[in-house]
């Protein structure tokens, strides 16, 4: 067979040259400096395989505040609006409304469930505002009366020409607002590798991006960081102008991820490396990084980096505070994981902006690099593993366990009688991470659900499922990269497999551990266990009872 190449998989299977020449021909396509692009990946390549047109009726949610994309969208025809405050009630979103279980109610389920698992109450379907068959990737929540959220809620109208959903796509970050289809509407979507190829290569869109970037996103990010939370507005502008965007790695990272995982073989891009000058502090935005150290021939892993942390401040302080010293360099490297958005604040900046003001950094790479081997090892798998990107891995300790399963039964108990995890898993000495959602901090599964199915809940960041808006189309379950989502046939009361009456095929929903969140007394696996074996953990915090 033919190795397979870039545009080897279309964005879209229906688009033509003649949709291509006729985005050519509007203004904002039309400006685009196409001899810019090389002869690899030319203009008419990107937009005839990495956009798609779309169309939405009136209503129609095209996205919504809080999911996760991959893509962002050109406004072609039609009107669109911005839903600015007051939010949308989660239900209106497709997403299910939260609400605990009282204790008698949730004691009522040991005697309550069915014999037989996965049933479901199909009327309750059917009052779903949801568009498009079962199954299918075209499906779409739509708002009934969009005169009514028109009143309730303040909102901004989009048009012609307007571009949306470019930071989230290329930031690898939720999407701030909610836009629907206020009149019949046609948008160009263009998936973020088409997106980055476009500010790659034409200076327009890159100087556009990074200004809507820069206006709406950079300014709070580093406000939010300790070291430019003291700086006036006028000191804050002057390093929002100086900073630098960069990305690493792989958007689709967990494409690829089984298949490194078999071969043992993963190429991590370099950010930084050991023994370098450092000129400037790195700050993650999104997605992972490695910290390491040269350890022979290869490679010590200390810890990772995730959102909000950053990397090489202690270097720039000390020889800003030691100007005698000229040989100052990094401690360690710094490799991505995955995929990482980065934001490199120069040297200069700090010196002028934040040095004078701040104390100095209280730990540095440094004390990193001189910790015992030993103490990193669990850290080392974990990061092989990618378990770093858990927030509530669910963690066993093999030698506490007796196998007793009161685990799987708690939680069949607490799901209408079908266990929501498997009780096996990746083992590191006497420690198995199990096969359940781990509620990831970067939660691909949510990219691509074409209802907003799968969510976090607002109120704790559990990435639950909402079964009545569910299509079973299985794009969170291929998604996973750890295959903690599992499809399941749905039945009735009697015991039948529900059927598309259609095609008559079994009609399957998406399936997880939801940390039991509406239940009054937490994850019912952990309260289950007569040995304290299990515990829901984050890497960076976990402990082994075995431990100092």
């Amino acid at each position: 067979m033919e190795r397979p190449q870039r545009w080897s998989t279309p964005f879209g299977a229906e688009m033509t040259s003649e949709d291509v020449e006729g985005l050519l021909r509007r203004p904002d396509i039309a400006a685009i400096e196409s001899d810019k692009f090389p002869k690899h990946t030319p203009l008419h390549g990107v937009l005839l395989n990495d956009t798609r047109i779309v169309r939405f009726r009136s209503g129609d949610i095209v996205v919504r505040e809080g999911d996760y994309g991959n893509s962002a969208f050109l406004v072609l025809d039609g009107s669109l609006r911005v839903v600015l405050a007051p939010e949308l009630p989660q239900s209106m979103l497709g997403r299910q409304s939260r609400r605990r279980k009282g204790f008698f109610e949730a004691l009522s389920q040991l005697w309550t469930n069915s014999r037989v698992p996965e049933v479901r109450d199909i009327s309750h379907y059917q009052s779903q505002g949801l568009r498009g068959g079962t199954g299918s990737a075209n499906a779409r929540v739509f708002l009934q009366d969009v005169p009514a959220v028109l009143d309730k809620h303040r909102t901004a109208k989009l048009e012609d020409g307007a571009l949306f959903g470019e930071l989230a796509a290329l930031g690898r970050v939720p999407r701030t607002a909610t836009i629907f289809a206020e009149q019949d509407a046609t948008l160009l979507e263009i998936r973020w590798q088409g997106l980055r190829e476009l500010r790659k290569y034409d200076e327009g869109w890159r100087r556009m991006i990074d200004q809507r970037y820069r206006e709406n996103a950079l300014k709070t990010h580093l406000q939010e960081s300790v070291m430019f939370s003291r700086l006036d507005e006028d000191a804050l502008q002057a390093v929002v102008d100086k900073v630098l965007f960069e990305t690493y790695g792989s958007f689709d990272w967990n494409v690829a991820f089984q298949k490194q995982r078999q071969s043992g073989s993963a190429k991590e891009p370099g950010i930084a490396r050991q023994g370098e000058y450092p000129d400037g502090v790195l700050m993650i935005r999104a997605g992972f990084a490695r910290v390491s150290v040269k350890h022979g021939n290869g490679e010590r892993t200390l810890t990772y980096l995730g959102a909000g942390d950053h990397f090489g401040l202690g270097e720039l302080y000390t020889a800003w505070k030691n100007p005698e010293i000229s040989d100052i360099a990094l401690y360690t490297s710094l490799t991505a994981l995955g995929y990482v958005d980065v934001i490199r604040v120069p040297a200069p900046v700090l010196e002028e902006h934040v040095f004078p003001f701040m104390e100095a950094p209280e730990s540095t790479t440094m004390e990193l690099a001189s910790t015992p081997v030993a103490d990193d090892a669990m850290m080392e798998w974990a990061v092989e593993e990618r378990f770093i990107n858990a927030t509530r891995s669910m963690v066993i300790e093999l030698d506490r366990c007796v196998r007793c399963d009161d685990c799987v039964r708690a939680c069949a108990s607490t799901h209408g009688g079908n266990p929501r995890f498997r009780r096996h898993g990746r083992t590191f000495d006497n420690i198995m991470v199990a096969n359940a959602c781990m509620h990831c901090a970067d939660p691909v599964c949510m990219i691509g659900c074409p209802t907003g199915a799968i969510h976090r809940t607002v109120e704790t960041g559990i990435v639950v499922i909402n079964d009545l808006t569910c299509i079973g189309c299985a794009t969170c379950a291929n998604s996973c990269p750890y295959n903690n989502i599992a499809m399941v046939a749905i039945r009735n009361s009697d015991g039948h497999t529900i059927t598309d009456p259609n095609t008559g095929k079994a009609i399957f929903k998406a399936t997880k551990c939801d940390f039991c969140d509406d239940n009054p007394g937490g994850p019912a696996c952990v309260r289950a266990c007569p040995h304290g074996a299990l515990s829901r953990v984050h890497f960076q915090d976990f402990n082994p009872s075995g431990a100092a």
